[in-house]
């Protein structure tokens, strides 16, 4: 079984669902962070769900509030992601939030 440490990062400029990571075929992924940082001086909140490979939609963290210049870990145990699962986040503002989070690979 091969593994690999990366992570993913989306800038959320806009307030529409963005794409911080799919799971690619014949692989399970482990989010162990999911950091997320304010640096526009003013507080805001993000939207985390996880899309299945049906297609529904399954709400991780709704309107979760991020206070102004501060970064906010929204894990407290590791996210398992199956094959072709989706994770998206949307901000309630654009161009107040960085997204990264830290996962391991395992195909």
């Amino acid at each position: 079984m091969a593994s690999a440490y990366i992570n993913a990062k989306v800038d959320l400029t806009g307030t529409s669902p963005v794409v911080l990571y799919t799971t690619p075929s014949i692989t399970t992924a482990i989010i162990t962070s999911i950091l997320v940082s304010e640096d526009s001086g003013s507080s805001d909140t993000i939207t985390v769900t996880l899309t299945n490979a049906a297609a529904a939609v399954f709400s991780l963290f709704k309107v979760k509030a991020v206070s102004a210049n501060t970064t906010v870990e929204l894990l407290t145990r590791p996210l398992v992601v199956a094959e072709a699962e989706i994770i998206k986040v949307t901000a309630a503002t654009g161009g107040r939030l960085h997204v990264v989070a830290s996962l391991l690979e395992l195909s």
